[in-house]
């Protein structure tokens, strides 16, 4: 099926962030082919109408630009991380004709970051839109650092996602090195006690476990296990810093 396959090349590009995008816009066509249907679009100027699979891949191309745009500069070096995406996930002719469309039709009006996300949270489940997020910050990191335009741009679209606050700053702390990071990933402050630390250790652990999310989709799992890692090295981190036994 479309969705394995976009997964699969998505994880070849961009690892896990990259196998979750193509999994979900994957399962999104796959979901059209089998209904028959569309879903309604996102941008103000367009009908109510059965729209194509693009519709929604165009979607996805404005919140990436919303985050390329956000520091009043556009990097060659993220639009080049997305286009390589779409090329990779769709062939040139078609991720070329998704560019074309986005040029003509959403660039040329103001995108609408909130009513692309109410249509997002209604197809996607609280694990895929994590994701999601993953490659926003790939996208903003793409050019060598994340700028505070971008992270509040990034922050933005998360509440929109219905992405709690602690979930976004542990997503962050994986792309924004700062001296409490380890302490971020894993959702506490610097003065946890060490019966906190552990606690919140175990906490996270059966948050992020591969097990805790739905294992009949391998996309997401790998996502989720490459979510667990990261809260692994950060309690391995704290333990190293406190002697923790």
């Amino acid at each position: 099926m479309i969705k394995w396959f976009a997964a699969i090349v998505g994880y070849y590009f961009f690892r896990f962030p990259g196998a979750i995008l193509g999994f979900l816009v994957g399962s999104f066509i796959d979901n059209l082919s089998r209904k028959g249907g569309g879903a309604q679009t996102m941008f103000d100027d367009m009908t109510r109408q059965s729209v194509s699979p693009a519709d929604f891949e165009l979607n996805l191309l404005s919140l990436c630009s919303l985050v390329i745009k956000a520091d009043g500069q556009v990097s060659q070096r993220e639009m080049d991380y997305v286009r390589q995406y779409f090329l990779s996930t769709y062939g040139k002719d078609k991720a070329n004709a998704i560019f074309r469309t986005f040029n003509e039709v959403v660039k040329k009006r103001e995108i609408s970051a909130r009513r692309i996300c109410s249509f997002l949270n209604q197809r996607t489940r609280y694990e895929v839109r994590l994701q999601l997020l993953h490659f926003l910050f790939g996208i903003a990191q793409a050019d060598g650092a994340v700028s505070n335009a971008e992270i509040g741009k990034i922050k933005e679209i998360a509440g929109y996602l219905r992405v709690g606050a602690r979930d976004f700053e542990s997503i962050m702390a994986m792309f924004v090195k700062s001296a409490d990071n380890a302490y971020k990933i894993l959702e506490i402050e610097k003065t946890a006690s060490d019966e906190e630390v552990k606690k919140a250790y175990r906490n996270m652990a059966k948050k992020y476990h591969p097990d805790r999310v739905n294992t009949q989709n391998e996309a997401i799992k790998q996502g989720a296990e490459e979510k667990f890692k990261e809260v692994q090295k950060a309690y391995e981190e704290i333990q190293a810093e406190r002697g923790i036994g």
